[in-house]
């Protein structure tokens, strides 16, 4: 769902009379969705945002990150999915810069990504530039001329 504030917790009785407690989450970038998840939800993955200082070194580190080379098609798309649920933030450096380097070598011969890949791409971007945008104090919109200016060369 992206990044989350914890907005409250709840307890609720629920059909066979036991108390719940749980976390009302607001995505930070959605302010017309609620999310209510059991504070014991094993499936439920919630960690802290990255630092600014994670940041930094996670792009001094972005020109030495290995593209994902899996061939078939199902296995890769397998692997993406998972990468994206890890919520790690390498993970989706790894998603994105295999995509869009997949993406500028079709765009030479006038091909796409397949819709599958462009909505996995989209996703690792979404959910890398929300985060670094609440680290940084700066806009999504802002994450890629960051990053930009402190890759090194």
């Amino acid at each position: 769902m992206g990044v989350c504030q914890i907005t409250d917790i709840r307890k609720d009785e629920y059909i066979n009379n036991d108390e719940t407690e749980y976390y009302v989450l607001q995505p930070v970038y959605n302010n017309n969705m609620t999310i209510k998840t059991p504070v014991n939800n094993p499936n439920a993955f919630m960690r802290a945002i990255i630092t600014k200082d994670e940041i930094l070194s996670l792009i001094a580190m972005m020109p030495k990150i290995d593209p994902i080379l899996i061939d078939n098609g199902k296995q890769r798309c397998d692997y993406f999915k998972a990468a994206l649920k890890t919520g790690k933030n390498e993970e989706w450096v790894k998603i994105i810069k295999t995509l869009y380097e997949e993406k500028k070598a079709k765009s030479v011969v006038k091909k796409k990504l397949t819709k599958t890949d462009e909505g996995i791409m989209n996703t690792a971007e979404k959910q890398l530039n929300e985060e670094f945008a609440i680290a940084l104090n700066i806009s999504p919109d802002e994450v890629l001329s960051y990053i930009l200016e402190h890759i090194p060369e």
